[in-house]
């Protein structure tokens, strides 16, 4: 059966594998100390245009969510979001079991509405119980967001004004990162994204590494004795070369970000697929993730040839699911699709 559940179904790219079994043997430094994260964050650091700023390596994106708003937020603080946002919805109250409470805005194909956010600040400040409320300490974003939409430089450059007004960090969550920088939609560079966060992290696990993410701090923010807070929280790798020489190998001759580039391309062609099956899609995304709306028997005669992702209940007779294309997505699952789908409606 061919497979769009998710960007992740596939083990590895294989430049990381080979870079993983090159080292394999040579004996390294634990908690990432070793010459490849070194280099690792090096590289990346040059990808955002950084002179100073500093990397770390956590593995798996709600980890990371976990580790940096907690350790970044003050226990009277909470974190803002998007109503759609991953921590807002799928990472299982994860925010929460650390203190720290996330509160929701309204939003718009998936996006914070900057004037939203300005209106949430100003009406905060302006009530005389605030004293008592949950303090909106830091602003966090999700980008491309879990439909798969992107901010524009013109809307992240709003937020981070908004944030640098009241005086709290931007967030942004890259899982996807790379699919966002390579949309052909897309507006915003590593070193624009840079510039205008406070910290972000830049997504692998979902981007061609088995696992691992890299977080970026940009104004010399990181938290005091990080790592310390990392192992508290039981996310801190022994082995933190897994991370480093996957993160090397992803930032060596552009692999990230062609990686990137091959799964718009294929979600370039999953759109046109749709298309010609005269197939609605729920909004237009420019990246990996696509949402199509399919009629429920429709849908379970489809499943029988293809996995895919519930996403939400469109009406009592049609569902929206998500498909996502990846580094591991090749023509012959596009072909698998299509015939999949003729075969269904009978249009041989």
């Amino acid at each position: 059966m061919v497979s769009f559940e998710s960007d992740y179904i596939a083990g590895a790219h294989p430049e990381i594998l080979k870079s993983l079994q090159e080292t394999n043997l040579i004996s390294l430094s634990g908690y990432g100390t070793d010459i490849y994260t070194s280099r690792a964050k090096e590289k990346i650091l040059k990808s955002c245009a950084l002179a100073e700023g500093d990397v770390e390596f956590l593995v798996g994106g709600t980890q990371t969510n976990a580790v940096v708003i907690s350790t970044m937020l003050s226990d009277h603080e909470g974190v803002l979001a998007a109503a759609t946002g991953h921590i807002s919805t799928h990472e299982a109250g994860a925010i929460e079991y650390t203190g720290h409470k996330v509160l929701t805005l309204p939003q718009e194909n998936g996006k914070m509405i900057p004037d939203s956010l300005k209106k949430y600040l100003a009406d905060f400040y302006a009530d005389g119980n605030h004293e008592h409320m949950v303090f909106p300490g830091m602003v966090y974003l999700s980008h491309p967001t879990e439909y798969g939409t992107l901010y524009s430089r013109q809307e992240l450059e709003a937020i981070s004004a908004i944030c640098r007004e009241y005086g709290i960090p931007l967030y942004l969550d890259g899982a996807r990162l790379g699919y966002g920088l390579m949309s052909h939609g897309s507006d915003l560079s590593l070193p624009d994204i840079a510039r205008l966060c406070d910290v972000f992290y830049i997504g692998g696990t979902k981007v061609g590494a088995l696992c691992g993410e890299a977080v970026v701090f940009t104004r010399g923010n990181k938290p005091r004795h990080f790592l310390t807070s990392i192992k508290k929280r039981g996310a801190l790798l022994a082995k933190g070369r897994l991370l480093g020489v996957q993160f090397d190998a992803l930032f060596t001759d552009d692999l990230y970000f062609r990686i990137s580039r091959h799964a718009i391309d294929m979600a370039d062609r999953l759109k046109d697929i749709f298309e010609t099956a005269g197939i609605p899609l729920l909004l237009a995304s420019p990246t990996n993730q696509q949402f199509p709306i399919l009629e429920n028997t429709f849908l379970e005669r489809l499943k029988e040839h293809v996995a895919f992702s519930f996403w939400e209940k469109y009406d009592d007779t049609h569902t929206v699911v998500r498909f996502a294309t990846s580094w591991s997505t090749t023509e012959e699952d596009m072909d698998a699709l299509e015939e999949a789908l003729k075969k269904i409606s009978g249009k041989y």
